[in-house]
């Protein structure tokens, strides 16, 4: 997806500037000094026909959305789906961006954005994969995952515990990365496995204590009890790849809790504490579950080594300790 800026300085990221290589000249739209397209005013049902009998005979449509629609957006992304011509969109503000870059899964191909809301447009590019390791909500990019040595593991008293349930479904062998150091952390498996206790909840992740640090989805870590709806999680799968996803609800309850304690690669311990209940899971290092009711010390598990501190979720090269 490109970036067309209105107006204000070009920076990485962007792809057109108006009034140097993107001129609109009425109706008729110019790139690098060559017409390409038209712009289409499609705040009512004609514009939107015109622009949808435009599909196939132009390389780009420019669409003025007015007050912000998004089915008429969504209409002529499917009347173009599959052909030679492109779709982009005038935004206006920052809450339209995510619209006009994922809708119907697919997007527009272009932003036209002030400079104001450069910045998120910049975001949903990245998340679109073309323009940063970031990832949509189903691509999955590299990720460094390291084994980890479980050596105690005992009860842990009741505590505030966090589920965290996504907007989006997880698939077998995804879960999240948590642990009260910000340093080292375990993968817990999502709710995706059939018990005949509990049915599933394949949105859900039963990721420990409140106190928890989980893994953000730019790389930061947040408390558990301060995520809240909208804010973006990185979804980690067993084979070393991950994904972003949107948290939808947080579920705080009191529930009992199990501590348990490992040693990384590096030698360095730390721990974490889950609800003691057989559909809370890990990953061990031979890609099998294991329930945390069943852990026992010398299993290794998958983690992951962050290997700094961190102030307000941000790594920092000072010295921090946690214990």
């Amino acid at each position: 997806m490109q970036i067309w800026l209105e107006s204000g300085i070009r920076q990485h990221g962007v792809d057109l500037v108006m009034g140097e290589d993107l001129i609109v000249d009425g109706a008729a739209l110019y790139i690098d000094n060559r017409q390409v397209g038209r712009k289409v005013d499609v705040s009512d049902s004609a514009g939107q026909a015109k622009a949808r009998a435009m599909a196939g005979s132009v390389e780009w449509i420019l669409l003025d959305l007015g007050d912000w629609k998004m089915i008429p957006l969504e209409n002529i992304i499917a009347a173009c789906g599959g052909g030679p011509t492109k779709v982009a969109a005038r935004i206006s503000s920052a809450e339209q961006v995510l619209g006009a870059a994922f809708a119907l899964q697919v997007g527009v191909d272009a932003l036209l954005v002030p400079e104001e809301i450069l910045s998120t447009a910049l975001i949903a590019k990245s998340q679109r994969g073309e323009d940063s390791v970031a990832s949509t909500p189903h691509e999955k990019v590299p990720f460094s995952l390291s084994n980890i040595e479980v050596i105690e593991v005992k009860e842990g008293g009741i505590g505030d515990r966090v589920c965290v349930d996504l907007t989006s479904m997880l698939e077998d062998g995804e879960g999240m990365l948590v642990g009260s150091s910000s340093s080292s952390m375990v993968l817990v498996h999502g709710e995706t496995v059939e018990s005949e206790f509990v049915p599933t909840r394949p949105f859900r992740v039963n990721a420990g204590a409140a106190h928890s640090y989980i893994l953000k989805a730019d790389g930061s870590t947040s408390y558990l009890c301060e995520l809240k709806m909208g804010d973006e999680i990185m979804v980690v799968e067993s084979t070393g790849k991950c994904r972003t996803a949107t948290v939808g609800r947080i579920k705080i309850e009191r529930r009992p809790l199990i501590l348990f304690r490992w040693r990384d690669e590096n030698g360095n311990e730390a721990g974490t504490l889950l609800q003691q209940a057989e559909t809370v899971r890990l990953i061990t290092a031979s890609f099998k579950l294991v329930s945390i009711t069943q852990l026992v010390e010398g299993t290794n598990l998958m983690g992951w080594n962050g290997g700094m501190g961190r102030h307000i979720g941000i790594p920092i090269k000072a010295e921090v300790t946690e214990r």
